[in-house]
C-alpha cells in the first residue's frame, strides 16, 4: 500500500519516516518531493508497505501524531488512472492536485477566472482582438 504523508517538517529525512512507519510494519520504499530546482523539501512523502493490516494500523496511529514538530497527515495514496495516452508511463499516486492526467487545469478555473470562453463578460468596448483601441 502506498502512504501520504503531508506537513513534514522541512528538516524531515527519509531515515527519519522510515523509521516512524517500520515501528509498524515492513517498509519497501520512502520518498520525499523536494523542489526541483532548489532542491528544498517540499514538506510532502510517500511511505510504501506492502501488507495493508500493518499500513492501515500506521496510518490511524501516526496521523496527527508530531513528527519533529509537526503534526503529520497521514492517509492512504490515491492513485492515478491510467489512460490510454498515458501507455507508456507506469501507474504512480496522486495527492489530487487540480490538474487532469495532461497537467491541464481543470476546466472550471477557467471559467471561474473570466477566461478564454467567458464570453458574456465582454462590455461593448471590446472588440474581441489584442490590445485596446485605436486612436
Amino acid at each position: 500500500m502506498n502512504i501520504y504523508v503531508g506537513n513534514l517538517s522541512p528538516e524531515t529525512t527519509e531515515d527519519d519516516l522510515r523509521q516512524a512507519f517500520e515501528a509498524f510494519g515492513q517498509v519497501v520504499s520512502v520518498k520525499l518531493l523536494r523542489n526541483r530546482v532548489t532542491g528544498e523539501s517540499n514538506r510532502i512523502g510517500f511511505v510504501g508497505m506492502p501488507v495493508s493490516d500493518e499500513a492501515q494500523t500506521a496510518i490511524s496511529e501516526l496521523n496527527g501524531k508530531n513528527l519533529q514538530g509537526n503534526a503529520i497527515k497521514v492517509e492512504e495514496g490515491k492513485r492515478k488512472i491510467s489512460h490510454s495516452i498515458d501507455q507508456g508511463k507506469q501507474e504512480g499516486f496522486d495527492s489530487g492536485g487540480g490538474r487532469d492526467d495532461r497537467g491541464n487545469r481543470d476546466r472550471r478555473d477557467r471559467y471561474d477566472r473570466g477566461g478564454r470562453g467567458d464570453r458574456e463578460r465582454r462590455d461593448s468596448s471590446d472588440r474581441g482582438g489584442r490590445g485596446g483601441r485605436r486612436y
